[in-house]
C-alpha cells in the first residue's frame, strides 16, 4: 500500500504545486519543534553547507522524530552516515544505539571526529565500509528496530533488500530523499542526463515500494520526500 498526503498530489502538478509544496514544509517544520540543537549540531550543519555535504533539513528530521517518538527503538541501522549530523541527533534524542556505515573517506573521518566529540559518542557504531558490500555477521546483534536509508540513490533498492531481513518483525523500514529536491516532478529535457538517470531509478524504487507485497509505505513529502515502510504482518522474511 502507497500512501499519498494531499501535499504530494498537489506538488505533482507543476511549479506552482511545488511552491505550495515547499511552503507547507515551511509551515511543518514551524509546527513540530522537538528539534534540540546544541552547539556541535549547529557546527555539523555550518560544515555540510559550506562544503556542499547533504544531510536531513530540520522538517525531515522533525518528521523521523515524531515517528520514533511512537517506535521507541532501542537499535537502529544507519545506510549513509554521511557526516554523523542523522545518528548523532537520533541517538541523543531517542537512546537507541545506532550502527552506521559510510564509504566516503573523508565523510567518514569526519563523521568519527563528530561522534567523538558529541553526547552519545558511546551509542554510535560506525563502519567504513561499501554498504553493500559490507559484512553484517561482524555484528554481535544483527536485529535493527528502525533501518534508516540515505545513500546512494541508484542502489536504494539493493539496499532495502539487503538489509531487510535483519529488520525486527515489528520494524520500521525509512527510505530518504525520494522528492530529490523536486527534481521527480522537473520535465526531463531540463536536467543533465545523470540526473535523469539517477530521477528514473529513484522513481522505480518509490513504485517498486509501493508494490512491495510485505510492506505497506507511507511517503511524507517533508524534508527532502520519506518514505516509511511497515512490514506486513504475516509476512516472510529471507535471509
Amino acid at each position: 500500500m502507497w500512501l499519498y498526503t494531499t501535499s504530494f498530489a498537489i506538488g505533482r502538478k507543476g511549479n506552482k504545486g511545488m511552491e505550495q509544496l515547499y511552503e507547507h514544509n515551511m509551515i511543518l517544520d514551524t509546527a513540530f519543534k522537538i528539534i534540540r540543537h546544541d552547539d556541535l549540531s549547529r557546527e555539523m550543519r555550518e560544515y555540510a553547507e559550506v562544503n556542499n555535504v547533504p544531510i536531513i533539513d530540520d522538517s525531515g528530521l522533525e518528521t523521523v522524530l515524531q515517528f520514533l517518538k511512537l517506535k521507541k527503538p532501542k537499535r537502529i541501522l544507519e545506510v549513509g552516515s554521511a557526516i554523523g549530523y542523522w545518528s548523532t541527533m537520533i541517538a541523543r534524542h531517542t537512546g537507541a544505539e545506532i550502527v552506521t556505515i559510510e564509504r566516503d573517506d573523508q565523510n567518514y573521518e569526519k563523521a568519527r571526529e563528530y561522534i567523538a566529540k558529541s553526547s552519545v559518542a558511546e551509542k554510535i557504531k560506525i563502519y567504513k565500509a561499501d554498504a553493500l558490500e559490507f559484512n553484517i555477521a561482524l555484528l554481535e546483534d544483527t536485529r535493527f528496530d528502525v533501518i534508516f536509508i540515505d545513500a546512494a540513490k541508484s542502489a536504494y533498492q539493493r539496499f532495502f533488500e539487503k538489509y531487510e531481513p535483519f529488520l525486527a518483525d515489528d520494524g520500521l523500514m525509512i527510505s530518504d530523499n525520494l522528492l530529490f529536491h523536486g527534481h521527480i516532478f522537473t520535465d526531463k529535457k531540463d536536467l543533465s542526463s545523470n540526473l535523469r538517470d539517477l530521477t528514473r531509478k529513484i522513481k522505480t524504487y518509490s513504485a517498486w515500494l509501493a508494490e512491495h507485497p510485505n510492506y505497506e509505505t507511507i511517503f511524507l513529502p517533508l524534508g527532502d520526500g520519506i518514505a516509511f515502510s511497515y512490514r506486513v504482518q504475516g509476512s516472510e522474511k529471507k535471509i
